[in-house]
């Protein structure tokens, strides 16, 4: 019932509140103009279409009691004058029917008041004339027509008490807005500050406005000094570690190359290179982008770098599309890692790769498809999760990871406000990895 109406009301806060403060005001002035200012003015129209109808009858009797058509228009010339009325006797026009504006409400209760009081009104028009009302009156003598300034017998439509309520009520919907932007602001703020902390960017931002807002703005303050506080004492906490794990391993790597076998120096040389390479993808899933700050940087052009350093690696990856221009506001190594990631996995499982970029205004699109198995539809969530390889669903015989590198370009897309989806490629037939980030 109420989905018509979503898709008219405003989505911003600040639409929201001046709907708000002009529906009542507009419903007031409804309400006002029609149950109180019409009905005042129709009594007042009924009360001296009374007094014109006394006058009237005054006139009708004199004429009546003329004894001859000469004597009826003396007499009723006299009461005219003195009435302030014009009379014409007999009438030079006709009518039928009353005449009136649709618009005219006052002009209705008179026409209502006079037919219901004279049984000897023929017709009345108020379209003759804009300041008078003519009347065509039934007497002895013949149709008399009757002219009265129109200020006399009806109140006039109340247009300019409705103009200014208009202009008043304009005017206090402009301060009371003005008011209430200022209310707003501090709202406006706290969401741009926890949009950007969202993407990964850290705007000033100090509590303001009234104490609702000023208490979510100070839960807002806290909760991302404890999440950087966490990320760092979880950076330093890695530093070491990373140190403490390298010593042994590169102690290690010394005494297997002064081993007198060759042979089985080789095979423990791969495995200790397998133990670096294990621990430095979990010290980039732990670590993501803490340690680096944002900065303009043009995405095509990183995107480039990344495809041409695999090409200089010997992977078959070329870039098969770049849409858009511009700069925007990311991690450089932190993006060009995610990619490097997707890149890594689509030649690892696959024969070849195609990379394509897309730069709009609202989001970066990046874009990697193989032509290897792909991922079955209903374990594409799970491929996500950290730790988790696929190796029986892809191919097992071209090595693999320790499950990690989907997570973190998930992980990349999501401190920059964005996401990874994985889909079916329509072109090569493997997987299809898109890294969507926010602009």
């Amino acid at each position: 019932m109420f989905a018509p109406l979503k898709t008219v009301v405003p989505r911003s806060l600040y639409g929201r509140a001046a709907l708000i403060l002009i529906v009542p005001i507009v419903t007031i002035q409804l309400v006002i103009s029609i149950a109180f200012i019409q009905r005042h003015y129709e009594g007042v129209t009924r009360q001296m279409a009374r007094g014109l109808m006394v006058e009237l009858r005054h006139l009708i009797d004199e004429v009546a009691k003329a004894p001859s058509p000469a004597e009826a228009q003396a007499r009723a010339a006299a009461v005219a004058r003195a009435l302030e009325f014009s009379v014409e006797l007999p009438a030079s026009w006709q009518a039928s029917e009353d005449r009136r504006d649709a618009w005219d409400l006052s002009g209705r209760q008179l026409i209502l008041t006079l037919r219901d009081g004279l049984p000897e009104m023929g017709a009345v028009d108020l379209q003759r004339s804009d300041n008078e009302v003519w009347l065509l009156v039934g007497t002895g003598a013949g149709p008399m027509s009757v002219a009265v300034d129109r200020r006399r017998v009806s109140a006039s439509n109340p247009h300019q008490l409705l103009v200014l309520m208009i202009v008043t009520s304009i005017l206090m919907t402009v301060i009371a807005y003005l008011f209430l932007s200022n209310q707003l602001r501090p709202i406006k703020r706290l969401a741009d500050a926890a949009e950007a902390f969202g993407k990964g960017r850290h705007i000033p931002y100090r509590p303001r406005g009234a104490l609702e807002v000023r208490a979510a703005g100070t839960a807002f303050v806290e909760m991302r000094a404890r999440i950087e506080r966490q990320i760092e004492q979880r950076t330093l906490m890695l530093s070491g570690v990373s140190h403490d794990l390298r010593t042994p391993l590169t102690r290690l790597r010394l005494g297997l190359s002064m081993l007198s076998d060759p042979d089985e120096a080789e095979e423990l040389l791969r495995d200790v290179a397998d133990m670096e390479r294990l621990v430095d993808e979990f010290l980039s899933f732990v670590r993501g982008d803490a340690l680096e700050e944002a900065e303009e940087v043009d995405p095509l052009a990183l995107v480039a770098r990344v495809v041409e350093n695999a090409q200089r690696l010997g992977q078959r990856v070329t870039l098969a599309r770049a849409e858009g221009q511009g700069a925007m506001r990311l991690r450089p190594a932190a993006v060009a890692r995610a990619v490097e990631n997707l890149v890594g996995n689509a030649v690892r499982y696959g024969t070849r790769a195609e990379v394509s970029v897309m730069l709009t205004d609202r989001a970066l699109r990046i874009v990697v498809e193989d032509d290897g198995p792909g991922i079955p539809r209903d374990r594409r969530e799970e491929a996500l999760r950290p730790f988790t390889r696929l190796d029986t669903a892809r191919n097992p015989n071209r090595g693999g990871g320790v499950g990690l590198g989907l997570t973190i370009a998930k992980d990349i897309a999501r401190s920059h406000g964005g996401a990874l989806r994985l889909g079916e490629s329509e072109t090569l037939g493997g997987l299809r990895a898109e890294l969507v980030l926010a602009r």
